[in-house]
């Protein structure tokens, strides 16, 4: 089994009126910021929010009668749950979809209301993986892999075919890599398109599967990333033999780079990125002469982001930006040192978030207090004009 540039083609035509022909926009503060030529392909405009509609519909399409009737089985927790989901019930097609027991509430109820079956098994993908399998040959059901499955590839090199049609002149596609199926895809079709394309592969630090086999290595992978989506320990057998030849370098990306590409994201193109749909616009973050005058397509793979962690990133990146911060003040119990500290900070217009007084800290003298005041401005260097202008007025702080 291969992908070709053929299937590629076949695919575009067969999912045509059935997804979105997402937008490609180049962005002129993204390309500011980083210093290359960006421009952004939404894929969270599909109707699940992720671009794993491409590859799950084009294996749904293809189906016999037979094996339409019987229905198809996956193992998933995420976006490609959602998409199998989605258009199985649109064509009419069972879906059952196996999760791990530690599954999110909020992507088990989502999946259930896109009409699949879902059932709870096991507490790692990979054990639900197999008894998807082996339920799967049970009921003669089809199992459909999230990547290592040459049409569901097919699909996801679609993307490619739209980005170089609305966007023939880019020059470098940093790919988000997870289990491979997505830069299998898309190199597939780029190369095939034009064959001077560099194609780079975007993995978090902590799962550095791709690289680590590209380099003869065993992969250590394992922790709490923001991009769990792409937070794969073994690269699919089939995705690795094709894209391998294709690119170029897999990159490997640190936490806070995900958390400012969501945060820019967010702020720049008001759109909604999860941690791997940022993957891209990290890289560029985080190896900025690698792309620094090129022209990059970046794939914005989907927007499913649990809206607390998105609340806690942006807020995370107002305190990097020391918009927010924390001054913590240490002296006598006097009166109205509060008052000065709070007039001081609204007279030069920054506000007051809130207010912790201790007076039981051991660190402080009896007669002393201790308080922390969190404060947001403008800016860094509104920050500093607010901490110069209370230790003018006899209040220094320090900042936490």
């Amino acid at each position: 089994m291969n992908l070709t540039f053929e299937s590629i083609k076949a695919a575009a035509a067969r999912l045509d009126g059935h997804i979105e022909k997402t937008p490609l926009r180049r962005s002129r503060t993204l390309s500011e910021i980083t210093g290359a030529d960006v421009w952004v392909k939404f894929e969270n405009q599909q109707f699940t929010a992720a671009y794993k509609e491409r590859g799950a519909l084009n294996k749904l399409l293809q189906l016999s009668e037979t094996e339409k009737r019987r229905g198809v089985i996956a193992a998933s927790a995420g976006n490609h749950a959602q998409g199998l989901a989605y258009h199985g019930a649109r064509l009419g097609i069972p879906v059952t979809i196996i999760m791990p027991r530690t599954t999110p509430f909020v992507k088990v109820e989502q999946t259930r209301n896109f009409g699949a079956d879902v059932v709870l098994h096991a507490d790692t993908y990979d054990e639900a993986s197999e008894y998807a399998m082996t339920l799967g040959e049970e009921r003669q059901m089809v199992f459909v892999h999230p990547f290592n499955d040459v049409d569901v590839m097919a699909g996801q090199g679609t993307i490619a075919l739209e980005m170089l049609e609305q966007a023939p002149d880019l020059e470098m596609l940093p790919v988000p890599i997870g289990g491979g199926g997505l830069i299998s895809g898309v190199a597939t079709a780029a190369k095939a398109i034009k064959p001077d394309i560099r194609i780079i592969g975007v993995e978090p630090a902590m799962y550095p599967s791709f690289q680590a086999r590209m380099r003869g290595q065993t992969a250590v992978a394992g922790g709490q990333t923001i991009a769990e989506g792409i937070a794969v320990k073994t690269v699919g057998e089939l995705t690795f033999a094709i894209a391998r030849p294709l690119i170029e370098d897999v990159l490997l990306i640190e936490e806070p780079a995900f958390e400012r590409a969501i945060a820019l994201y967010c702020n720049v193109e008001k759109t909604i990125a999860e941690g791997a749909g940022a993957a891209s616009l990290a890289a560029l973050l985080s190896y900025p002469e690698l792309f620094k005058g090129r022209s990059c397509g970046l794939i914005l793979t989907g927007g499913n982001i649990d809206t607390r962690l998105l609340a806690s990133v942006l807020t995370r990146e107002l305190v990097r930006a020391q918009r927010i911060v924390s001054l913590r003040f240490v002296g006598d119990d006097r009166p109205g040192l509060l008052a000065t500290v709070s007039l001081t900070i609204g007279t030069h217009g920054a506000n007051i978030i809130e207010v912790a007084h201790n007076r039981l800290s051991l660190d402080v003298p009896a007669k002393g207090a201790e308080f922390d005041v969190m404060i947001e401005t403008r800016d860094a260097r509104h920050t500093e004009e607010i901490i110069n202008a209370l230790t003018a007025a006899g209040c220094p702080p320090r900042m936490l």
